[in-house]
């Protein structure tokens, strides 16, 4: 794989880059360690130098969490996001000039890889027209049937994130039942408002972050996913519950498809008057047209998507069923007769200056016009890669007794982890199992394989080569790792 240098560093900040220490601290490492650890860090800073130059001139002013992320003193001069430059197909490129196959896509959002055709025609198309705001957009209630066709869902809205999308989803719900409180699971990831970043604490629920106002976690109970005993919990709470909402394959887990327990819970909420509300922000339109309710033939009452429908555009959807939806507008009603919406004490509100933005409804359609005419193959083909991907590299870390394993979901697939659940190991292991999976995130990046720490996704423009590329970097990877100190030797290393 060839990596590109770039020559031109036009209108970057005149700045000097912080030197790293002549020496790092090291402490509790080998010689050996030492010096695999060292050799790495000079090599990756001088590779992405123009990233970290840009993160420490701009972090005085740029708050961002992307910056911190695999914070860990013994590697504190990596720690540095790659600053993109440009993307094409299954590739991007670095502000450096260094070429990736990217198998972060977007989170989850690039289904088609980066900068397709047919959707950077259909965003050219729309800019002619001009981004205007105030009268309704041309394509929005097209773009919405075809929401409702693809997933069955009755009536379709549009916000601009997936925070919001779930943000109303809940309010829906709350509006609907006259009640307050909800459901959520723990480990499950439902955006960042308020209300779904609360915690379990024992038996309590509590914020899950500083700032999360307490009284917000009164109305929502954290249960454990696939538990039986979080059935009976609903059961016994019925009466004030609103609603459930449920991450139905977690992105932290793809490796946990727990269809009997959706199934029981689907029951639940149905006979309580429970609204159920499926959060297919990241499986929704991937894993199969119709989604998770599809693929694990559960009907929710709500759901919410984004990511790839919007085709690289901010987007948020609520969908449901009618006599949830209809709080948002009051219904269905007709010119020309005595029809009339329900009344406005029995609506809930909802609004954005930006929901239906042109360019979102324009990319949306784009998407969703492929999504029809490609038919369930698409999925089918790429969660059959993607799930042969996954056995290949899992059948060489047994073979190898690597202690890493991958999990797939259609064609979602989660970052590589060391060892055993966190439960069944010492403090010490589990700082050394952190560490060696950041140095091998780090790894495959000089190599030229884009990823993070958290949701990773195939395209359809990935090719074989590409898939060959990433195992023969994982495999280099170890072995270095091995070399280094930090993996034991294996029978047939």
């Amino acid at each position: 794989m060839k990596t590109k240098q770039s020559n031109s560093q036009e209108n970057l900040p005149q700045i000097d880059l912080i030197e790293s220490p002549k020496k790092i601290s090291t402490e509790g490492l080998n010689y050996r360690q030492q010096k695999h650890l060292e050799t790495l860090i000079a090599r990756y800073t001088e590779r992405t130098k123009t990233s970290k130059k840009l993160m420490q001139a701009y972090r005085p002013v740029l708050a961002d969490p992307r910056g911190l992320e695999g914070f860990y003193p013994l590697i504190k001069e990596m720690v540095y996001p790659v600053i993109g430059k440009h993307a094409l197909g299954s590739r991007v490129w670095d502000i450096d000039g260094n070429e990736y196959i990217d198998i972060v896509m977007g989170f989850g959002v690039n289904l088609f890889g980066h900068n397709p055709p047919f959707i950077k025609e259909a965003l050219e198309q729309r800019l002619e027209q001009g981004i205007h705001f105030g009268p309704q957009s041309d394509i929005a209630g097209e773009v919405a049937e075809l929401v409702s066709e693809l997933t069955g869902m009755e009536r379709v809205t549009f916000s601009n994130t997936g925070t919001e999308a779930v943000m109303t989803a809940i309010r829906l719900a709350r509006a609907a039942t006259g009640r307050y409180k909800i459901v959520r699971f723990s480990d499950s990831y439902h955006g960042h408002s308020d209300g779904t970043l609360i915690k379990a604490d024992g038996s309590r629920s509590v914020p899950g972050y500083p700032g999360v106002p307490p009284n917000v976690a009164l109305d929502v109970l954290v249960l454990d996913y696939v538990n039986p005993r979080s059935l009976e919990i609903i059961k016994a709470h019925e009466q004030e519950l609103a609603a459930v909402i449920v991450e139905p394959v977690q992105s932290s887990r793809p490796d946990l498809q727990p269809q009997e327990f959706l199934q029981q819970l689907r029951q639940l909420t149905k006979k309580s008057g429970i609204v159920l509300i499926f959060d297919e922000i990241i499986t929704g339109f991937r894993v199969h047209l119709g989604g998770a309710q599809a693929w694990f033939g559960i009907e929710a009452d709500i759901a919410t998507y984004g990511k790839i429908v919007g085709g690289g555009m901010p987007i948020g959807i609520i969908a449901g069923k009618a006599t949830y939806m209809d709080r948002i507008d009051g219904g269905m009603w007709n010119y020309g007769d005595l029809s009339y919406p329900q009344p406005e004490a029995e609506m809930t509100f909802f609004s954005g200056t930006f929901c239906k933005h042109p360019l979102a409804m324009a990319a949306a359609r784009a998407v969703l016009k492929r999504l029809k005419s490609e038919g369930p193959a698409l999925q089918e083909q790429l969660n059959q890669r993607t799930s042969q991907f996954v056995k290949t590299l899992n059948t060489y870390f047994e073979a190898d007794e690597v202690p890493i394993r991958l999990a797939n979901f259609g064609s979602i697939f989660n970052s590589v982890r060391f060892g055993n659940s966190a439960s069944s190991v010492s403090s010490d292991a589990l700082e050394k199992m952190k560490l060696i999976n950041l140095l091998l995130y780090h790894h495959l990046l000089d190599k030229g394989v884009y990823l993070r720490s958290s949701l990773h996704a195939l395209s359809t423009a990935h090719t074989d080569q590409d898939l060959d590329f990433i195992i023969q970097a994982i495999k280099d990877s170890v072995r270095e790792l091995r070399d280094g100190g930090f993996l034991p030797s294996s029978l047939s290393h």
